[in-house]
């Protein structure tokens, strides 16, 4: 049976963290993955795990309460982006050094966005943070990455599922990681964690988020507000293109997750995401297994 895999890892916020139990897996049932192709955090993880970091990656990201995710937020009054993004990056290369992309120990190729030329942009060379930073440039959230006199955002804004781009060898298994399903989603039974927080650290959260209030409303079915429309509009827009992507390269094995599982910022919650990646992975190889 073949075992070696070409991995496709798509857009979508703090769902693409599943793509941590994915690999996790895939690796756990022999797969061999030979070669990622990624974009926004589907670029971060895919990154990850081509430079051999994903296990302490993803030890970080399960470690993040929501009050380390609001401290990694560097706002700014850009009318670019509301978030720089800096933060970020440099906590994440205080964990996992930045490395070049073409040291990698497997192909890896990330997917940005020239959104002044209306371009692809490819990387398969260079800093893995700087074409991290570009692909995860979520438009009118974070601040375009610059390069070359470019202003370079989300790739996911013409090609949210890279099939297109990953390297192929003979007789691999093309699989495909679509975080922007519209399956149905059963909310599993939570257990409830009382966390406390320091009074310094309750006024900070208020802080914040009265600051989101002023984009997001408070009540979501009064109105849409302008984070909404946006958040909405490109949601449809990746999934639609993400559709007819699958339709027309129809890879060996297709794991969905639902767009409904969590929200675009929702990194707090990286553990549960991952756990459904592994769970969903399980049913999919199943499938694949059962049809062949």
């Amino acid at each position: 049976m073949r075992k070696n895999v070409a991995l496709v890892l798509g857009s979508g916020g703090a769902r693409g963290v599943a793509h941590i139990g994915v690999i996790n897996e895939l690796i756990k049932q022999g797969y061999n993955i030979t070669s990622i192709s990624g974009t926004s955090m589907g670029a971060l993880v895919g990154g990850m795990y081509a430079s051999g970091e994903l296990k302490t990656f993803e030890k970080w990201m399960c470690s993040l309460t929501k009050y380390e995710v609001f401290k990694l937020i560097d706002f700014t009054l850009s009318l670019n982006g509301i978030v720089k993004g800096n933060k970020i990056l440099k906590e994440m290369k205080n964990i996992v050094p930045d490395r070049k992309i073409e040291d990698l120990i497997i192909p890896f190729t990330c997917i940005a966005t020239d959104i002044i030329n209306g371009k692809e942009i490819i990387f398969e060379q260079g800093s893995l943070y700087g074409a991290i930073r570009a692909s995860i440039s979520i438009p009118t959230v974070f601040m375009p990455f610059e390069k070359d006199g470019l202003k370079l955002v989300d790739g996911g804004v013409l090609n949210p599922l890279p099939i297109d781009k990953v390297k192929r060898n003979d007789n691999d298994i093309l699989i495909v990681v679509d975080v922007n399903s519209d399956k149905e989603y059963l909310k599993p039974k939570k257990e409830k964690k009382n966390i406390k927080l320091k009074s310094n650290q309750t006024h900070y959260l208020s802080k914040i988020q009265n600051s989101i209030n002023n984009i997001i409303p408070k009540n979501m079915s009064d109105k849409l507000g302008y984070y909404n429309l946006l958040n909405n509009a490109t949601s449809l827009m990746t999934q639609k293109i993400s559709q007819l992507t699958i339709e027309k390269f129809k890879p060996d094995i297709h794991i969905e997750i639902s767009k409904k599982s969590f929200g675009t910022y929702e990194f707090y919650k990286s553990e549960e995401a991952i756990k459904l990646g592994v769970k969903t992975t399980k049913e999919a190889i199943d499938k694949y297994l059962r049809d062949q």
